[in-house]
């Protein structure tokens, strides 16, 4: 693990793959246009996809995003974890999303991506793995498929290996997007036992 290496190459706008809780991850400078679409370029990722926003804390992503009751209650219940939550944008510093007006956050509970990330701040983020191939949840998986492409690879130990639960908190009844390690039944118990439906995830990591 070479964290110095990997702030150089964030910082010099390129692209590496990270450890977390739930898959290996894509990773690069959400504020860096040409670093976004490398990651596009690289995962063969259809344009209509949008990625996510990792961060260290929710603190990192309360100017970027309009926090619901809903979002804090989950995000205070699941943060760090496997929860990704959809959210309306507040604004528009980074590069993602690249044409809708929402964007998935996550603060992943993996103590070697948060070091990352508590040093680069946010980062664009999506599994690291071809577009339809299976997800990666070793380095040396993401080496074998993706290695030349990318800067270089933290190596954190296996990661769980199922990507993160998805929850749209956009709309008044939250939605979940995809379901993951965190169930959509616990997510609306939570939440008070809204109704909601759930339909084919459309993000990675």
């Amino acid at each position: 693990m070479n964290l110095d290496r990997a702030v150089r190459a964030i910082r010099r706008g390129g692209v590496i793959a990270i450890p977390t809780d739930t898959v290996y991850g894509l990773a690069c400078d959400p504020a860096n246009t040409a670093a976004v679409s490398r990651i596009y370029a690289i995962k063969r990722r259809p344009d209509r996809l949008e990625l996510t926003l990792l961060a260290a804390s929710i603190a990192d992503v309360e100017d970027d995003v309009d926090l619901t009751p809903a979002a804090r209650t989950l995000a205070a219940a699941y943060w760090p974890g496997a929860l990704s939550i959809v959210c309306a944008l507040r604004g528009h510093r980074w590069a993602i999303p690249r044409d809708g007006t929402t964007l998935s956050v996550r603060v992943p509970n993996q103590p070697i991506a948060l070091q990352l990330l508590r040093r680069t701040g946010p980062l664009a983020t999506t599994s690291a793995n071809r577009h339809g191939d299976p997800v990666e949840n070793t380095a040396a998986g993401v080496a074998a498929a993706l290695g030349a492409e990318i800067d270089t690879v933290i190596d954190g130990g296996p990661s769980a290996g199922l990507a993160s639960t998805i929850i749209d908190c956009t709309t008044t009844t939250p939605r979940v997007l995809r379901d993951g390690p965190i169930s959509a039944t616990a997510l609306l118990s939570l939440l008070g036992g809204f109704p909601a439906s759930t339909t084919e995830g459309q993000r990675s990591q």
